[in-house]
């Protein structure tokens, strides 16, 4: 068999949508299990064991219709006999349609049956669920392969032993040594300008995990993000700046990664970082924006390590109010609604529980 999972965009979407590939190589342990995303998402799939082949759908192809056909039967070559697409879109509807499988699978939109013969209706939003429903949905495009039941519903990430060793190189070239005082990696910066909590507020985050846990604080942020990480760095106190080193990033996804495995816990916004800690087993504690739809991406939640707070828990009543594209063009009058004494009481919390302080 040949089986591919189309899911190019998004780093955090991709890397959730690896329980597709891990479960059919675990069913179909003989299958040829391919893979396609767009270039800048790759580096979570690597050393996946569960994955054959990355199939790259690059931007000069997706902008071209001679080259996107051209890609398309190369696609139809490989006999795929299944092909699962987690994000359908019209290029993706189109390499579905035309890829010969027996199995073209996607969610439910009504139009969709022009392009795939298996149509999964997703589970409405605002349905609670223990897993979460980015991940319930994705397991429901299994089912026309999988009859048994799913218990493997965890995204992973895989490192090599030379990429874990490298980022403890790292670190210590900052003089920072693994497991002699908690290691706290910080996602100042959400993915989008309504994910990104106010940076002077999450300095004060910073300021007060410092005095808990005399921690050693890294950033994440890329250089073109620097001017804000920058910001952040000015508001918190002087005490708390000798504890962040500033200067201490990854150049590029796969060091990162190897940066956050070491750590103790990921703090700050949630969006793809939060993913990949959780992908690597790494504590977290997220900060939603107010427009984020909660029940799909408060995922593992039922894990000990994994805490999000949500204005939706705080003041259910504002969403009986507005409608999300209100919210999110009010992000920041929403995001005053988080009493920070509230959020520093529940970090508090969450240090005990994982812990810390150790004496």
């Amino acid at each position: 068999m040949k089986l591919l999972v189309i899911q190019q965009k998004r780093i955090g979407d991709v890397l959730t949508s690896t329980i597709l590939s891990n479960n059919l190589k675990k069913f179909y342990p003989e299958a040829t299990v391919d893979y396609m995303c767009y270039p800048n998402c790759v580096d979570v799939l690597k050393e996946n064991p569960n994955i054959d082949n990355i199939i790259v759908l690059t931007n000069e192809v997706r902008k071209s219709y001679p080259k996107l056909m051209k890609f398309i039967f190369q696609i139809r070559s490989q006999k795929y006999n299944a092909v699962i697409d987690a994000y359908s879109k019209l290029e993706t509807n189109l390499i579905t349609l035309f890829s010969g499988a027996k199995y073209k699978i996607s969610y439910d939109k009504g139009y969709s049956k022009i392009f795939y013969n298996y149509n999964m209706k997703r589970i409405p939003n605002g349905t609670k669920s223990e897993l979460g429903l980015a991940i319930d949905n994705r397991l429901l495009l299994l089912k026309p392969l999988i009859k048994e039941t799913i218990t493997d519903y965890k995204p992973k990430i895989f490192l090599t032993p030379t990429e874990i060793q490298e980022a403890k190189n790292l670190l210590g070239k900052f003089g920072i040594e693994v497991g002699k005082k908690p290691l706290l990696m910080f996602g100042i910066l959400g993915s989008e300008w309504y994910k990104t909590y106010p940076l002077e507020n999450m300095a004060k985050i910073i300021d007060f995990a410092v005095e808990k846990l005399d921690a050693d604080i890294l950033f994440n942020y890329i250089p073109s993000q620097t001017e804000e990480a920058q910001k952040v760095y000015n508001y918190c106190t002087e005490k708390t700046k000798k504890h962040i080193h500033f200067d201490l990033y990854a150049k590029g996804l796969r060091p990162f990664l190897g940066l956050l495995s070491q750590c103790d816990m990921l703090i700050g916004n949630e969006g793809g970082s939060v993913n990949m800690a959780k992908a690597l087993n790494v504590p977290t504690f997220s900060l939603f924006s107010p427009s984020v739809d909660k029940e799909t991406w408060q995922i593992f939640e039922n894990e000990k390590g994994n805490v999000s707070i949500h204005l939706k828990d705080l003041k259910p009543e504002i969403y009986e109010q507005h409608d999300e594209k209100y919210i999110k063009e009010h992000t920041f009058k929403y995001f005053d609604e988080y009493p920070l004494e509230l959020i520093l009481e529940k970090l508090e919390a969450y240090f005990k529980d994982l812990g810390f302080p150790k004496n």
